[in-house]
């Protein structure tokens, strides 16, 4: 059984969430950009909540539990091991290699945690989305896109994260939306959309979560362009 729950999914008792993108903020304090760095109170803080309602036996974190690409930042290191060590006090905790995750080996041996491309829970294949792989299974459950949607009226536009849901080769496909704080994502109206498991599709259902509800906004075309 899939469920949707604020930014994750839960299957059965195996919660789901990705790009946490730990150090984000360090990695944006190096480039010359002053940002507060307020993420990791905001992640800690949503993540509690999270695996409160949930109370899962097992936590997948699908790709990008940390920012930088080549290296490990000292905020990557605290901060990263903390929400390890959050998640583990009740739940075995496995992390699926995303395509920043080049070198978290490092830090998921302090800890013992597993790291794997990809993940199969029952009839459900859980990979990052950042390639396409053969799939047997017939629900699919990535992430790497960080979909987002603005919305407006009259008088404002706002952007919100969303998950996205379409038909995959016959294979149902969900994406899901990032757990970091700091942005919401990608605009999927905006923004050219050529991930590997997107790229082909014309249209996908749009779900987002605002206040503990999800709206379901339908179906809406992809801008490849």
């Amino acid at each position: 059984m899939i469920k949707l729950i604020d930014l994750g999914i839960l299957a059965n008792k195996t919660l789901i969430i990705a790009d946490l993108h730990i150090g984000y903020e360090e990695a944006l304090n190096k480039q010359g950009v002053l940002v507060p760095r307020l993420q990791f109170n905001k992640l800690k803080n949503r993540l509690t909540k999270l695996l409160k309602q949930t109370n899962p036996e097992t936590v997948i974190i699908n790709g990008d539990i940390k920012h930088e690409f080549g290296t490990i930042s000292e905020q990557e290191w605290r901060e990263t091991l903390k929400i390890i060590d959050l998640i583990t006090e009740n739940s075995k905790l496995i992390i699926i290699k995303g395509n920043h995750d080049k070198v978290i080996g490092p830090i998921a041996n302090k800890r013992n945690v597993e790291i794997v491309d990809h993940y199969i829970t029952d009839d459900i294949y859980i990979c990052h989305g950042n390639k396409l792989v053969d799939i047997k299974q017939n629900t699919i459950i990535i992430a790497h896109l960080h979909p987002a949607i603005t919305l407006k009226d009259e008088a404002k536009s706002e952007k919100y994260k969303c998950f996205l849901k379409a038909n995959y080769q016959d294979k149902t496909l969900y994406v899901l939306p990032s757990f970091l704080q700091t942005t919401e994502g990608t605009d999927i109206t905006r923004e050219a959309i050529n991930d590997p498991f997107l790229k082909d599709l014309k249209e996908v259902e749009v779900i987002i979560p605002m206040e503990d509800k999800l709206y379901n906004f339908g179906k809406i075309s992809l801008n490849h362009q």
